[in-house]
């Protein structure tokens, strides 16, 4: 599922393409799965000919604003959504693995929406799963979706005090609390995994249980890891070696240990969970 880094990369792809400029061509897929009960005609009229003002987001959330009177434009990528610039020379669309993302017409396969400027630079939104949603609303301050969120832990991550205080009310395991888009947007599973094998504190640990430099040491770990991320555009292949990543992955199960110490695979808060016992108390 595409993660806070992933997310972020997708808004700073949409703004590169389309910031500033008028929306002359839309094309919208008859998919009431992903667009809900927003109709195609709907969605094309939300942007053809506005000007994309800014793109937004919290979280895993992301939005678009636009010129005029009209909705804002929603959506949460779900576990395969991806955005992806086009431009005048084609559609290109490789990446995910080895396997292109163009059907035998050189079209872009799972197309969701499609937005082009009339001199034809532009983005497009595919969703293989079709888990994805894209939606209409009056603002972000207003969509309930959006406002269920906590602080983004990429751009308003809350302090060590803050996030001691949260804490202290938790009687859960920190991974959960980590999980809980309530408390702090953006962070998923392989992103809690790595800033708690970071931190050095094992997912399981009650999060009321956690000293002030145990805090302070996930919030370091918060920053870094994200700062990384984000820095390398999510591409996964440009992650340290020493990241959790690159060993929580991989066949059936990944690697089985990580400098020389085994990694334990289990449930907790309700998700797979990749941690090492010898390193994470």
């Amino acid at each position: 599922m595409p993660e806070l880094p992933e997310v972020e990369t997708v808004c700073r792809t949409i703004r590169h393409a389309l910031e500033g400029k008028k929306i002359a061509h839309v094309e919208v897929a008859a998919d009431s799965i992903v667009f809900g009960a927003a109709k195609p005609k709907a969605i094309e009229s939300a942007l053809l000919g506005r000007t994309l003002k800014a793109v937004g987001r919290r979280g895993k959330f992301f939005w678009l604003t636009l010129s005029g009177e009209g909705p804002t434009v929603f959506a949460h990528l779900g576990m395969s959504g991806w955005v992806r610039e086009v431009g005048l020379e084609g559609t290109r669309l490789h990446g995910h693995g080895s396997a292109p993302f163009e059907d035998e017409h050189g079209r872009p396969r799972f197309l969701k929406l499609g937005l082009a400027t009339r001199a034809g630079s532009g983005i497009v939104l595919t969703d293989p799963r079709r888990l994805g949603r894209v939606w209409l609303g009056p603002s972000a301050e207003q969509d309930p979706r959006v406002k269920r969120l906590g602080p983004d832990a990429f751009e308003a991550l809350p302090s060590a005090k803050e996030l001691l205080a949260l804490f202290a009310r938790r009687k859960i395991p920190i991974k959960a609390v980590l999980l809980d888009q309530g408390a702090l947007a953006g962070i998923g599973n392989w992103l809690a995994d790595e800033v708690l094998y970071q931190s050095r504190i094992a997912p399981q640990r009650v999060a009321s249980s956690l000293s002030t430099a145990e805090v302070a040491a996930l919030r370091r770990a918060i920053v870094s890891v994200l700062a990384r991320a984000v820095k390398v555009s999510a591409d996964h292949k440009k992650f340290p070696k020493t990241w959790l990543f690159e060993h929580r992955w991989g066949g059936s199960r990944g690697s089985q240990k990580i400098a020389g110490q085994p990694i334990v695979r289990e449930e907790v808060g309700g998700r797979t969970t990749a941690w090492v016992p010898s390193r994470q108390r």
